[in-house]
């Protein structure tokens, strides 16, 4: 189980997005929230990237993942845990910390939140 929900909204006409908007995919208002940390996910591609921004770690694998929630699917990009991934793989959402240094950018680190989720193969 996680610290934290990552939280992502339901419509009205069932879809849903990560993150949420004020208005849905199809023009439908918000009605809810899904906690996709309670879920597993299918790797739709991956990559690493070898360029990263000042306090990402390099090489930074990255994932778009599909979720799907009773029969509606949600895709997500994030941070893998490892390149050790093929297309297809499971995995599941696993809570850290710190996606970046803090104090390595140029923006105050009280300025914004450094938590999230990384992606590792079940």
């Amino acid at each position: 189980m996680s610290s934290k929900e990552m939280n992502a909204t339901r419509y009205a006409d069932g879809s849903i997005s990560y993150p949420g908007h004020q208005i849905g995919p199809n023009g439908s208002e918000p009605v809810g929230t899904v906690d996709l940390s309670e879920h597993t996910a299918t790797v739709v591609t991956w990559t690493k990237s070898t360029a990263t921004p000042p306090g990402v770690r390099a090489p930074n694998p990255l994932a778009i993942v599909e979720f799907t929630v009773d029969d509606e699917s949600v895709r997500v990009l994030g941070q893998l845990t490892t390149d050790a991934v093929e297309i297809g793989d499971e995995v599941r959402p696993v809570y850290v910390e710190e996606l970046r240094e803090p104090g390595a950018g140029i923006r105050e680190p009280e300025s914004q939140e450094w938590d999230g989720y990384r992606f590792e193969p079940v």
